[in-house]
């Protein structure tokens, strides 16, 4: 199977809408915390002018004209049949002139809950970098496709005295229960 990587953060966005199953390392390198474990992400396309990507725009100060669409990023624990809770970060993408690069905004940063601006830029083979400056550290996150249904993401958090901890984590796409109950009639149909 050839795998087209996205090369815009919209197209990103679109190739990432779905439910994943994500399983994490995280290595802190100045405590014994362990936030490794296994959870759901969430992932939803806002088009330009849905109001909340409006909001974000107006809250950043940026001009919402800018803006290609966004997405919402929810979690929950993997076994949990609840709906997620209505916390999920709004990152919304601001192009530069080449769509393979620009600001990310996002309503609450994943390193400290404030809003942020974020550098992104999308390499020939499709990897994504995001660079943040928070108030007290830096973050950097790499993401690519290694198939439709499986990715990689990879960050690190630098505090001023080096780097404070490294994440990996492996995201398989889940079926959803609409593609699922195709999948068994057309198993049921075979008989």
């Amino acid at each position: 199977m050839h795998l087209i990587p996205p090369l815009s953060m919209i197209d990103f966005f679109r190739k990432s809408e779905g439910t994943w199953f994500t399983e994490r390392s995280v290595h802190h390198f100045d405590s014994a915390a362990d936030e490794s474990g296994q959870s759901n992400l969430i992932v939803k396309v806002m088009e330009k002018d849905d109001p909340k990507v409006q909001e974000v725009c107006k809250d950043q100060g940026i001009d919402p004209t800018k803006a290609t669409g966004g997405a919402s990023f929810a979690w929950q624990a993997n076994l949990d049949t609840r709906l997620p809770n209505d916390n999920a970060a709004i990152l919304v993408d601001i192009p530069d002139e080449t769509r393979r690069s620009g600001k990310l905004i996002r309503n609450q940063g994943y390193v400290e809950s404030i809003p942020v601006v974020s550098q992104y830029r999308f390499a020939d083979d499709g990897v994504l970098t995001i660079d943040t400056d928070y108030d007290n550290n830096q973050g950097q996150e790499r993401c690519w496709f290694i198939t439709d249904d499986f990715r990689v993401r990879v960050s690190t958090v630098r505090m001023m005295n080096g780097v404070n901890l490294m994440a990996y984590c492996s995201e398989r796409r889940c079926v959803s229960q609409e593609l699922l109950e195709q999948m068994i009639a057309q198993n049921h149909a075979r008989r």
